[in-house]
């Protein structure tokens, strides 16, 4: 009756799932640090027995002779554990026959071996532990650099059988350890990360991994996707970027995975997922994407929209972004061409409010469809110019005799649009961005400087962020930079407009002194010499 009592007790116990339990105490006991055995194997040395009073660690075994670190698959675990100073699983700790606890081979015994510095070590040993019915039959022992320790007990099969890396170390089980319910000890030293470490453990026993990863988060999957790469835990390699890859990251999240794949070599059929979205399949230069969004900027038909994706480009083109650090190679070409459609578009609606019996293809006022395209042409402007490239543009402005021609006869409420577009040329050349041949100045001048007397009036009361003191301030400027003969029918005219309109024509009158100064007050003091 006992013997049927206490069989079926093993068969209910042994019916229990395989399980795993965790611990975080003090540093674990290691066979490195003198860790005191039991009572057994102090008085007598018959092996290591469980319970008891733990004695001094027994002399080292001289005659194990084991493999090298590199031909293990532990060698996997690099970046944990310094592959320099680790003991592989091929050089782990067996029982010897009569107890004692061999180490790998390098000295004689305790008093001839030299001193050992405290290094990152893995080792296995066995004890003896009354478990039974229970499929806990191996302890593992993490402790991190940091001094961090955790110890987890686990059934050394689901371990072995996730982990090559596991598996090569831990030995079979023997017959005599079965009877006598011992239990294998791992013990891995020198972790860089011991959560990490531990949550890849406990992964191998996750029935639903995804469920896991989802309280988790990313930063934590990456951090076991590194060690599960480290342990050659398969299993858990394709559930970490299966789950990467269907996820959000942000950037330090990014930065991370690309290190990590920086390090590490993933089998390319469960990584190319996540690597499509760590880089571009087909390297297009960002600078043909970056004319893209400048001519859909362009062409859009709602203000609103078209200001907002202009502060967005703006953003990517700043000198001081993060997504852009070489703006030499923005295509000009391509620049120049939407800044001529847009120069073309302009010439189409002054004809059409010329021409009335001209079929109009747009149905919006004609003020919102010109200022759209000036609007466009003075952010192509700034592009330019904040990219060294705005000298042909000065050039392209400088010649719009159609629009010079058509301003004299168009009206007055949207022609001045057209002398917005001047005022930023004029502000740039007074400042000295831009530096253009004297006679391209002399035809800028000549083309628009009367265009803008006129429309002087209408840009301040419609200014649309326009600085109408440094307009006055740098027309002066560039107009000084023109021959002096140039600049005296240039002011002349001015005066004229100044003397009659006042305020709706730009204050010169610095420039202006300037200007006397240097054509008669130093010419008469030169000639009294």
């Amino acid at each position: 009756m006992a013997d049927a009592a206490h069989h079926l007790r093993r068969r209910s116990s042994a019916a229990l799932p395989r399980g795993w339990c965790c611990s975080f105490s003090a540093t674990p006991q290691s066979p490195d640090h003198h860790r005191p055995l039991s009572a057994a194997s102090a008085a007598g040395g018959e092996g290591v027995g469980g319970g008891g009073a733990r004695g001094k660690l027994p002399p080292k075994s001289p005659s194990v002779s084991l493999p090298s670190f590199q031909s293990s698959p532990s060698s996997r675990l690099a970046g944990f554990i310094d592959p320099r100073r680790i003991l592989s699983p091929g050089r782990v700790s067996p029982i010897d026959p009569d107890g004692s606890l061999a180490v790998a081979a390098g000295a004689n015994s305790e008093e001839d071996a030299p001193p050992r510095p405290s290094v990152p070590f893995v080792a296995v040993r066995e004890e003896r532990e009354e478990e039974e019915g229970r499929g806990l039959d191996l302890k593992l022992c993490l402790r991190g650099r940091d001094g961090r320790s955790v110890a987890m007990e686990l059934d050394s099969a689901v371990l072995c059988e996730s982990s090559a890396f596991f598996g090569a170390m831990a030995p079979p089980p023997t017959p005599e350890a079965t009877v006598g319910g011992g239990s294998k000890r791992i013990e891995v030293d020198g972790v860089e990360n011991v959560e990490a470490f531990k949550e890849t453990v406990e992964l191998m026993f996750e029935p639903d991994p995804m469920r896991w990863f989802v309280r988790a988060g990313v930063s934590r999957a990456i951090g076991v996707l590194e060690v599960s790469s480290s342990i050659m835990f398969d299993r858990g390699i394709k559930s970490c970027l299966e789950y990467i890859e269907a996820v959000p990251w942000n950037e330090n999240e990014e930065e991370k995975l690309k290190n990590l794949f920086a390090r590490c070599t993933f089998d390319e059929a469960v990584s190319k997922d996540v690597l499509a979205r760590l880089k571009p399949q087909c390297q297009s230069s960002s600078d043909d994407v970056t004319v893209h969004l400048i001519q859909s900027v362009t062409s859009s038909t709602n203000t609103g929209a078209r200001k907002e994706m202009q502060s967005l480009v703006n953003g990517l083109l700043s000198k001081s972004s993060v997504y852009q650090k070489d703006l030499s190679g923005l295509n000009k070409g391509s620049l120049y061409q939407i800044c001529c459609s847009c120069l073309n578009s302009l010439v189409e609606h002054f004809m059409e409010d010329l021409c009335p019996d001209k079929t109009v293809r747009d149905s919006k006022p004609m003020i919102e469809r010109v200022s759209k395209q000036t609007e466009n042409l003075n952010w192509l402007f700034d592009i330019l110019v904040n990219n060294d490239m705005a000298e042909e543009f000065v050039e392209l402005w400088a010649k719009q005799e159609d629009l010079i021609s058509m301003h004299r006869q168009a009206s007055a409420m949207f022609r001045y649009e057209l002398s917005r577009i001047s005022a930023n040329v004029f502000i740039i050349l007074g400042k000295g961005k831009v530096q253009c041949p004297s006679d391209l100045r002399s035809q800028l001048f000549y083309g628009w400087f009367r265009p803008m007397l006129m429309d002087f009036g209408w840009l301040q009361r419609c200014s649309k962020g326009l600085d109408m003191r440094m307009l006055e301030e740098n027309l002066g400027q560039a107009l000084l930079t023109l021959p002096l003969q140039q600049q005296q029918s240039l002011f002349e005219e001015w005066f004229q407009c100044f003397a009659s309109r006042g305020t709706e024509c730009p204050n010169l009158s610095r420039a202006f002194q300037v200007w006397w100064r240097r054509s008669f007050v130093r010419s008469s003091l030169e000639s009294r010499r």
